[in-house]
């Protein structure tokens, strides 16, 4: 994940900004994920962004695709393990 960190952070920066709710920082987070669809690190975040949205059927379609489980706790607690993966 390293090599996409700095978007994987502005884009989680982004969600929590916005209290991870829809508007105009889950735009922007779903703009970097589907930007760049295809890369496993970036469909984690497009799950992530649907989970947020309420998309269960997309979310569980992007979770496979990035190869994750969706996470069993808040979106925050996901956007932290993200922001771990980073490192």
């Amino acid at each position: 994940m390293a090599e996409h960190s700095d978007l994987i952070a502005e884009a989680l920066d982004c969600l929590k900004a916005g209290g991870f709710t829809l508007g105009t920082g889950w735009n922007r987070a779903h703009e970097i994920a589907q930007d760049h669809e295809g890369i496993a690190d970036f469909d984690w975040l497009h799950a992530l962004c649907h989970r947020i949205e309420g998309d269960d059927r997309n979310a569980a379609y992007w979770y496979r695709r990035a190869g994750r489980e969706r996470g069993q706790g808040t979106a925050e607690e996901e956007c932290a393990a993200m922001r771990a993966a980073l490192r």
